[in-house]
């Protein structure tokens, strides 16, 4: 009986604690979005509208053209934010990860998404209706100009994603995107990259064809610069990988 007391006790103080650290106010991964400018009234507004949603690998969270009515904040895994282009194939723009938000500009222009976001990993998200969002932005300033720096930032990613796709070759761009892989997600014990995005994502990151990523990636590997394993692959030589990338 007493241990079976002491199990109830533990198991509430669990559920407590889990009920404490989703709350927003005490939640870390708002100090790498906008959020971290609310005051902690705001904070717990948030908390008491939002829902946490999860999704499988592969699986839509919002499609391009779609109407939101409020932001994801990312708590765990990776989206993929792509645009399909007039010939039907899908252009990488922006991989959105841990602390990210999705979905803030067309909420604040009040337009309908420009891009779709597709799970590459098993999801977490916090989605956080729009009123509270709009309230926010009229209420705080340093909220408003948080938000401002962040977006001015993805113009700034957009703008450079421009010039590679148009001075660049496919090797360099494909150079640069796996030495981006490992300084973003790192690599696990023996050496692969944590984040496996599928040779056709990978394509659609860099803007080529899937059958000249494949054929790249495969010279890579027979000139000692990256290693495979089923699906995952590694960085063998980033000295090299990243002269290539660079040009030289």
């Amino acid at each position: 009986m007493i241990f079976v007391t002491f199990s109830i006790i533990l198991h509430k103080s669990k559920l407590k604690s889990m009920s404490s650290e989703s709350r927003c106010e005490n939640c870390i991964i708002r100090q790498f979005n906008s959020l971290r400018a609310m005051s902690k009234e705001e904070l717990k507004q948030v908390s008491d509208s939002k829902t946490t949603k999860s999704f499988k690998k592969g699986e839509a969270i919002f499609e391009e053209g779609e109407k939101l009515n409020g932001v994801f904040c990312v708590r765990d895994g990776v989206s993929k934010l792509s645009k399909l282009s007039s010939n039907g194939k899908d252009q990488i723009v922006k991989l959105a990860s841990k602390g990210e938000i999705m979905g803030q500009r067309c909420v604040i222009a009040e337009e309908t998404s420009n891009l779709s976001a597709v799970a590459v990993n098993d999801m977490e998200l916090c989605f956080i209706p729009k009123e509270v969002i709009v309230n926010t932005l009229h209420k705080n300033p340093d909220f408003t100009f948080e938000v401002l720096r962040l977006m001015a930032h993805d113009l700034r990613e957009a703008d450079d994603v421009i010039v590679n796709i148009s001075q660049k070759t496919v090797k360099q761009r494909i150079a640069e995107a796996f030495l981006y892989l490992k300084s973003n997600y790192d690599e696990d014990a023996d050496g692969y990259l944590v984040l496996t995005l599928s040779r056709e994502d990978i394509a659609n990151v860099v803007g080529t064809a899937t059958e000249s990523c494949i054929r790249i990636i495969s010279e890579f590997k027979k000139a000692g610069l990256l290693k495979s394993s089923g699906k995952k692959l590694g960085i063998l030589d980033e000295k090299k990988l990243r002269e290539l990338a660079e040009g030289f």
